[in-house]
């Protein structure tokens, strides 16, 4: 069944709502990638735990424990749900799982972090 427009303006501009449509049916794997990536990353703790790890490039569960001043299963929990999503990935040395972003989900976060960067004192 076709879809039927909504929009009861006179003048609506139909070929602006069809390239629209377009454009957003050929985005839609980066919207849900980037969606994915967003939610995650709405929690705090899992925001400042990708922060970490694109300025460290990796660091051991125990690490991120002690910088955030944490538990160390609490903080697995969140590198569980991030690892899960694919978002980073794990290199194990010896007894030591030490986690790193993803290439290419660094693309979609160093801009937030710029932000982050850039707004020091600005928000405080």
């Amino acid at each position: 069944m076709a879809f039927k427009n909504k929009c009861i303006r006179v003048f609506a501009d139909q070929v602006q709502i069809s390239t629209c449509r377009k454009r957003i049916a050929e985005h839609e794997a980066s919207f849900t990638v980037l969606s994915n990536v967003l939610a995650l990353a709405g929690n705090g703790v899992r925001l400042k735990i990708l922060y970490l790890l694109s300025e460290e490039t990796e660091l051991c569960p125990c690490d991120l424990a002690d910088i955030l001043e944490m538990t160390v299963p609490a903080i697995s929990q969140h590198l569980r749900k991030l690892k899960d999503a694919k978002i980073v990935k794990t290199r194990k040395e010896g007894q030591t799982i030490f986690y790193a972003l993803r290439e290419d989900h660094l693309s979609i976060v160093e801009p937030l972090f710029q932000h982050i960067d850039n707004a020091k004192g600005v928000l405080a």
